[in-house]
């Protein structure tokens, strides 16, 4: 770059100016207009204008040479390599370094460091789980060789890692109550609604021990498996979990969890949000609380199936509908509504009710009367969606019958089997060979009457929309499952002691808060389908004494990326120097 100006009739204009070559011909391109002299005098306070354009010109010439230096390398197809040397790199993991320094986890580790008599660097053994999670999963194993593949080699053997693994264990609840602290005063945490939900994961083992337990597992799989409880915020971020037998009943696997997030946490004054399947009457109980050491309330769904007949009957009448966000109290029946007019409106209409529930307590179960809000809400477009998934599963029973299927047993709520109904010749008592399948319509009419219809109950006394829209964020803690157990390969587990099993769930539950605060840097714009595979795919070939030459396509989400988090890599080629100062960068 050199220094360029136009002389007007009252002033000089200075600009950076370079010679670019377009299409065969040189061209003056102006890189940064400076302004005109009195411009420059009065903004910079200089008296000489040219002397001060001139000398940012060298500045900019500098700062081009540092970032966008030309490397001369020569090449030569009879030369072999060199034998057993790293030359491929990837950088996507320094995104995640980023957020993982600035929730503090780094000093996390120090703390535990310091209690604790070992040699080897916990934070980079758990920094290193915990960008192989999400980018490279599998075994602990595995990890260690591919945190080989980042451009930070690991210091630590792979016995340091097992070793490691019973530490973490050792400080679970530390690192969860340390890291809820550092979040909260990075962002406050929005903590109004917090939702809970359960899962479980399988083992690779035969035989049930300690949590390892045979229960109801969430893939049907005849092995043994451990429960996991998780809270969650309403920004989708999750906030502490536990991990349980997996013959344990879930319902009784909340309220210990809340109690230590109290007591632990700081947390007083919050609305537990669950499904049905969680919402005992212990549960809504010990959330009906109202004290001077804090507030706390429910939202749990409400299959209108289990409620008695007279309530069910009111939630399916057809008048006395309300429509949500209308002022004007105006009631409809659901038989006039339009199908196209009016499919994009929720109805609803909502009473108190009193319902006796047994109720665990320290000394024994007692019975209790619980009153609650009963919400119930009606959508044509959650009807047609309701009907069009019947359609699909239908298809699939009639296909079943064909193929000569017989009915036994009891069938899940969503299995198609549930439509088919068998009967069984009989002779002299005894059950023949000759049976007969068909499709039981009953069962299809009895599913019809609950079409389009969502119910839910609270102890709190909140608008409608309030609770329902704090009640349709419940999806995102199946997210959070799905992306452990899919994306990041949580399961199935190959460890066998408790401690490391405990250390490898919370590496799990590390590594999701980690991706949805990269969700958050990137304002939502982009899914787990789109940063997994990018930030896998940006890798360097280093060139020894030259720098790093990146191998990856530029795009849309990396230069996101770079945006997001404030230093770059796409360039021809990132020098030595460059790279170790980005790297500096993201642990800070």
């Amino acid at each position: 770059m050199r220094l360029g100006w136009t002389t007007g009739k009252y002033s000089i204009t200075y600009r950076a100016v370079k010679t670019v070559r377009v299409n065969g011909k040189n061209k003056t391109q102006i890189v940064r207009s400076f302004g005109s002299e009195k411009h420059i005098c009065e903004t910079y306070g200089v008296t000489d204008a040219k002397a001060w354009a001139k000398e940012q010109v060298r500045l900019m010439n500098e700062a081009e040479k540092e970032d966008s230096a030309k490397f001369h390398m020569e090449f030569c197809a009879g030369t072999d390599l060199v034998m057993n040397q790293q030359r491929r790199f990837n950088g996507g993991y320094l995104f995640l370094q980023d957020i993982y320094y600035e929730l503090g986890l780094h000093k996390i580790c120090r703390a535990i460091s310091r209690r604790h008599l070992f040699e080897y660097d916990l934070n980079q053994i758990l920094s290193r789980l915990i960008y192989t999670g999400i980018l490279y999963p599998s075994s602990k194993r595995s990890s260690f060789h591919e945190s080989k593949r980042f451009l930070e080699q690991p210091s630590f053997e792979l016995h340091d890692i097992y070793r490691a693994l019973s530490v973490i264990a050792e400080e679970s609840d530390y690192i969860q109550s340390r890291l809820f602290q550092n979040t909260t005063a990075l962002q406050k945490r929005n903590t109004q609604v917090i939702y809970y939900d359960c899962t479980n994961f399988y083992f690779e083992v035969d035989a049930a021990r300690d949590d390892k337990q045979f229960g109801k597992s969430k893939e049907n799989r005849p092995l043994p498996i451990v429960g996991m409880g998780l809270f969650m915020d309403m920004d989708g971020i999750p906030i502490s979990f536990s991990i349980f037998p997996g013959n344990r009943n879930e319902q009784r696997t909340m309220i210990p969890l809340e109690k230590k997030m109290l007591s632990e946490f700081d947390l007083s004054k919050f609305v537990v949000c669950t499904d049905a399947g969680l919402s005992s009457a212990t549960n809504r109980v010990f959330n009906s609380y109202d004290g001077e050491d804090g507030l706390r309330g429910y939202i749990t769904t409400q299959p209108i199936k289990t409620l008695k007949a007279f309530l069910q009957k009111w939630c399916l009448a057809d008048d006395g509908w309300f429509l949500d966000g209308d002022p004007s109290g105006k009631t409809y029946r659901l038989s006039e509504l339009d199908g196209e007019t009016d499919k994009d409106k929720i109805f609803y209409k909502t009473r108190w009710i009193r319902e006796e529930g047994l109720v665990h307590t320290d000394k024994g179960d007692k019975k209790e009367i619980i009153e609650q809000k009963l919400i119930v809400s009606y959508s044509i477009k959650y009807s047609t969606f309701q009907r069009h998934v019947r359609e699909g599963q239908l298809e699939r029973a009639k296909k079943l019958v064909e193929d000569g299927y017989t009915s036994s047993g009891r069938k899940k709520q969503n299995d198609p089997k549930r439509f088919i109904k068998t009967d069984h010749a009989t002779k002299d008592g005894e059950v023949a060979e000759l049976s007969s399948s068909y499709i039981d319509e009953s069962v299809i009419r009895e599913e019809e009457k609950y079409d389009g219809f969502y119910a839910v109950c609270t102890n709190l006394d909140e608008s409608v929309s309030n609770i329902v829209k704090a009640n349709r964020r419940r999806w995102e803690i199946e997210e959070c499952f799905r992306i452990m157990k899919t994306d990041f390969e949580a399961r199935p587990v190959y460890l066998n002691r408790q401690e490391r099993i405990l250390a490898h769930f919370i590496t799990c539950f590390l590594s999701l808060i980690v991706y949805r605060y990269l969700e958050k840097k990137l304002d939502q714009k982009y899914t787990i389908d789109q940063i997994l595979p990018t930030l896998q795919e940006m890798d360097f070939m280093k060139y020894e004494g030259k720098g790093y030459q990146p191998v990856y396509t530029r795009t849309e989400l990396t230069d996101a990326l770079h945006d997001a988090f404030g230093f770059c890599t796409s360039k021809q080629i990132v020098p030595i120097a460059k790279m170790r100062n980005i790297c500096s960068q993201t642990k800070k």
